[in-house]
Parts: C-alpha cells; sequence; structure tokens
C-alpha cells in the first residue's frame, strides 16, 4: 500500500485507529508512522546506478522470504537499482559481521540490515559507513549514531507494540498467568518487544509473568513446540501467551492440542494463513481462544530501503524512520484472521505482495 497523504494524517488515521479498537495512543509517538502507510520510492530512485544488498541475520523463516520478495519487488521500481544482493547468517553474529564486511569489499552501494544481533553488529555497519556504503539497519534499535556509524537508522516501535499487547491482554484476559515466546538468544528485537510489553503489564496487577525472560524458540516450530510442552510440563495452567512471530504462536497452539489442554489467550505478530484459518475453524465449532494480532511487518524493509535511496541518491524522503505496526486481528472487536484455502499454510495474508506472487513465493 503506497500513499502520499501527508505524514500528520497518516498518524491522525493510526491512531483513530487504535480509538477504535479501544486501544491507548499514548504510545503513539509524534514521530511514529503506520507500517500500512509507506510512501512512493519513484520519487527517490534518482539517476544513478545502484547495487543495494539486504542482509539477514537468520533469514530461516517463511517471514523473511516474504519479506524478501517484498523488498525486491519494492526495488524493481527503481529502474536504476541494477542489482539486489541477498545474505543469511543462519543465527551466527560472526557471519553476519563478516557478511557485511564482504559486501563492503564488495562495492556494493547500499546495504539494509535486519538488526538480529543488536550492538554486535555495530563495528560492521561502522565499517561499512567508513567506506562509503549507505548503511541503514532496520527492525530493532542499536547503538551508535547516525552519520557516524551508520547512514541511518530505521526501527519498528517494538515498545508501542509491546504495549499494544500488554493494554489488549489486559483488558480482555485481566488476571492469570502469562509466558512470552522470543527468537534466538539474544535477538534484540525479542528482547524490546518484551520490554515494552512488561512496561505496560504493570497497570495489571492481576497478569504474572512466569519467567521474567522471553523463552527461546529460535523462531523455529519445532522448537517453540518442544519450549512450550516443557513450560506445560512445568507450571500446568497458562492463560496467556505473547510472542513475537506468528510462527511460534502456532507452535504454542499445537503443544497445548497435544496436551490435550484449552488453547490460551494469544497476542502475536506477523500471523500466517495457517494459524488464521485454524482460528476462524476453532470457532466455528465454538472452541476459538481470544486472539489479538499486529501485521504488515513484512514492509519495514522497504521503508529502510526507501530511506537508503534517498540518502544516496540526495533525493527526498519524508517518512519517519520510527515505524508502528498496527493490529490486523482483534477476536475482541470482532477483526477476523483471513483464511485462503488456496494460499500455503505460511503465507502471511496481510503481506503486500499479489496473491499470484505470494503465491508463487512457496512454489
Amino acid at each position: 500500500m503506497k500513499s502520499k497523504i501527508p505524514a500528520t494524517v497518516l498518524r491522525k488515521t493510526a491512531a483513530a485507529t487504535l480509538v477504535g479498537l479501544g486501544l491507548s495512543t499514548l504510545a503513539f509517538a509524534q514521530d511514529n508512522v503506520a507500517v500500512t502507510a509507506g510512501a512512493d520510492i519513484t520519487a527517490m530512485c534518482g539517476t544513478k546506478p545502484t547495487v543495494v544488498a539486504l542482509t539477514d541475520g537468520y533469514g530461516g523463516n517463511t517471514w523473511r522470504k516474504i519479506t524478501l520478495a517484498e523488498f525486491r519487488e519494492e526495488a524493481a521500481k527503481c529502474k536504476n537499482i541494477t542489482k539486489v544482493i541477498y545474505s543469511n547468517a543462519n543465527g551466527d553474529v560472526q557471519k553476519s559481521n563478516s557478511d557485511i564486511n564482504s559486501l563492503t569489499a564488495q562495492g556494493v552501494n547500499i546495504i539494509v540490515s535486519f538488526t538480529d544481533f543488536g550492538d554486535a553488529m555495530v563495528p560492521s555497519f561502522r565499517s561499512a559507513h567508513k567506506a562509503g556504503v549507505t548503511m541503514v539497519p532496520y527492525f530493532s534499535k542499536v547503538a551508535g549514531t547516525p552519520g557516524k556509524d551508520y547512514a541511518a537508522m530505521v526501527a519498528v516501535d517494538t515498545g508501542f507494540a509491546g504495549g499494544l499487547w500488554a493494554e489488549w491482554v489486559g483488558k480482555n484476559v485481566t488476571k492469570g498467568t502469562v509466558v512470552f515466546l522470543g527468537g534466538i538468544p539474544g535477538a534484540s528485537s525479542s528482547q524490546r518487544y518484551l520490554d515494552g510489553f512488561k512496561a505496560g503489564l504493570k497497570k495489571y496487577p492481576g497478569l504474572k509473568m512466569l519467567d521474567e525472560n522471553y523463552i527461546v524458540t529460535n523462531w523455529s516450530p519445532t522448537d517453540a513446540q518442544k519450549a512450550v510442552a516443557g513450560l506445560i510440563a512445568k507450571h500446568g495452567k497458562i492463560d496467556v501467551i505473547v510472542s513475537d512471530y506468528g510462527v511460534t504462536t502456532l507452535a504454542a497452539i499445537k503443544a497445548f492440542e497435544q496436551a490435550g489442554l484449552p488453547i490460551p489467550a494469544q497476542a502475536t505478530i506477523a500471523s500466517n494463513n495457517e494459524i488464521n484459518c485454524k482460528y476462524l475453524n476453532a470457532k466455528k465449532a465454538g472452541k476459538a481462544w481470544p486472539y489479538f494480532s499486529l501485521d504488515y511487518t513484512n514492509r519495514i524493509a522497504t521503508f529502510a530501503l526507501r530511506r537508503a535511496m534517498a540518502i544516496y541518491q540526495g533525493t527526498k524522503n519524508t517518512e519517519s524512520m520510527n515505524v508502528a505496526p498496527m493490529p490486523y486481528i482483534d477476536s475482541a472487536k470482532g477483526m477476523e484472521p483471513k483464511c485462503d484455502l488456496a494460499a500455503p499454510p505460511d503465507a502471511d495474508l496481510s503481506s503486500a505482495l499479489p496473491a499470484d506472487k505470494l503465491n508463487a513465493l512457496f512454489k
């Protein structure tokens, strides 16, 4: 979804959406922009031939594949982007930094990098920046200074997202126990989501975290299901599961089904077709669980690409560098998920990709 609507209007629209859902807008900072309100990149393309790279610290899940496809789709709108390179460090921080250093040595003009490993990546960002690469980290905030350690940073307002989860859980569950499922060990995005959630949860003393840290799942359905099975064995009753990835939410649901237990409330981000179809089937059977999801998150990488192109080409980009995920599913407000039986189970139906391209991605 592209828009030429002024940023102030987009902020007000996003705030109105939250009010309509009964959610607070206090955390919606004045310089945030809703993830659904991306600008038109063609005004930023410039004329210089450009080689672009996207690097992942962990690219082994479907969400990353869709993100890469959306990134390529956005890049294709600039005819002077002559090549898009992709690298995946497979969860290895040393390889992640090595990938960035290698791309720098190859003379890549722009590097957009997911901040999987947080501050441990800053030295490689700094080296790329000093070598003349337009280096734009994205997703979670990291240390460093724009113009010194990288050209700019585009970040998800993870604290805002965590606060929305906490508010939804507080209003719709009110009392009980909570666990938070994160990704790989040390994932900065998982920690920041958790920090925002715990801060928001302070307003709801009836809810208790069973673990003050996020539960490591490696964003893997197998690892997540094992982890949740262990939590069930340890704690028995769990009332709420919050997760920073829809695939791990689905794995948690399967763990409860396997244990023969009712499915607890689920708050997540980046849902997929399988979990949404499962929810709708459960609702028809009168067994639906409370469900809340923030989505459209694949689009965040395109914000980073547009920012990088504007900097490298010397063109104008008025978008905020703070991007806010928005509610996509809310069972308490009647916001139903989409289910497409013709689409793959792991398809993110909030993706900006046309249906044919999204389906082709999984063949």
